[in-house]
């Protein structure tokens, strides 16, 4: 904690500058002192119970205590649990975590509202998110625009911690509180039917409407810190729902994907001034079936091939997807010649991502079968 921080201790300085934050609105107020939306916490004004942004709260309640000092800038002390946040609970406020205060009653408003939308999605049917949010708000505890667009990215967190699609245009943010985990699992277990809709909706096979192959390659998805947070009881959902899984076992949007590929690398070799190499593209897993560890060898070179395994998903850019045995190995064994191509968001604009080399490196992999027999290893 800074010094000039430690030196706040007025009760009513605090209060000072909540009323002022009423008074000004949230955005002129930070606008007038200089500061930008708390991140993560944000204190109750106890007489209007609005949440304000804390560290803003704090920075101007100091230049009300004293006076000839001013307001703290924000590049004068730091936010966060350690400062502001207990040095607010210390002076007697209620200081909460974003998204930490609502009710389940709210929650599962807000479950259900996104649930609405994510089957609309699936089903590519236009709808308006903005409208949706304002409806959505009539029903909530005077949250603003930003505070349920926050709440439907932590469900989007949730969905894709599970494996589950989710709304495309909310990116998964974690912090989530447990009461919003339980709630959509709740939901998962009682209307099992509207899931079953949405995964059946995205499995959906069929060509892109146009083919364009510039601007499509993207990086792939960064490795998240995810704490192994309780999720009481834990739902087992079946086979018939795993996105990943359906993925996985859906042979026609494995095949479309891969002729994409096939095109990708037409334009690959093309745009490097060799398109001879292309002549020279197998189609492996086309020729020979499954089981060789990847499904196409393209080149780099004359004397440089480029085996490559293609996965391929409907869903958006951190699906989930399997990696077989084999494949693991084919990967390892091949080093820099090896490329796994995601293809995602296949059936509205197909974009792509490529891991190169050994897998392992690159993502976290998880067992999810095992092969039962009556062998016994000895050492």
């Amino acid at each position: 904690m800074s010094a000039e921080l430690a030196r706040l201790h007025s009760p009513a300085a605090v209060q000072r500058a909540l009323d002022e934050f009423s008074r000004l609105g949230r955005t002129g107020f930070l606008a007038r002192y200089g500061f930008g939306k708390s991140r993560d916490f944000l204190v109750r004004d106890p007489v209007t119970g609005e949440l304000c942004d804390s560290k803003a709260i704090a920075g101007v309640a100091y230049g009300f205590q004293f006076p000839a000092a001013g307001p703290l800038k924000p590049s004068e002390f730091s936010g966060g649990e350690a400062t502001v946040v207990a040095k607010l609970r210390s002076l007697g406020f209620d200081v909460v975590r974003i998204g930490q205060d609502w009710s389940r009653q709210e929650v599962d408003a807000t479950v259900s509202a996104y649930f609405e939308m994510l089957l609309l999605e699936s089903r590519e049917e236009k709808f308006n998110k903005s409208e949706r949010n304002t409806l959505l708000r009539q029903q909530l505890n005077q949250r603003s625009k930003a505070s349920v667009e926050l709440k439907h990215q932590n469900v989007s967190a949730v969905l894709h911690q599970m494996g589950l699609p989710y709304i495309a245009g909310y990116k998964p943010r974690g912090n989530t509180q447990l009461l919003l985990r339980q709630a959509v699992q709740q939901y998962l277990l009682t209307h099992s039917d509207r899931v079953h809709q949405v995964v059946d909706a995205l499995e959906e096979a069929k060509v892109p409407a146009q083919a364009q192959y510039h601007a499509v390659l993207v990086a792939p998805p960064p490795i998240e810190a995810v704490a192994n947070l309780p999720l009481a009881p834990r739902p087992r959902l079946p086979r018939k729902i795993d996105f990943a899984a359906r993925d996985a076992s859906n042979r026609q949007l494995g095949r479309l994907g891969e002729q994409w590929v096939l095109d990708f690398e037409q334009h690959r070799l093309t745009a490097a001034g060799q398109p001879e190499l292309f002549q020279r593209v197998d189609w492996i897993s086309d020729r020979l079936g499954d089981g060789a560890g990847y499904d196409i060898l393209s080149y780099d070179t004359q004397a440089q091939p480029r085996y490559i395994e293609v996965k391929t998903t409907n869903g958006g850019h951190a699906t989930a997807f399997f990696v077989s045995h084999n494949e693991l190995a084919f990967a390892q064994e091949q080093g820099d010649a090896f490329h796994l191509y995601r293809v995602f968001q296949f059936r509205m604009e197909p974009m792509l991502y490529m891991l190169r080399g050994d897998l392992s490196k690159q993502l976290h992999l998880e067992a999810v079968d095992y092969r039962a027999s009556f062998r016994n290893f000895k050492a």
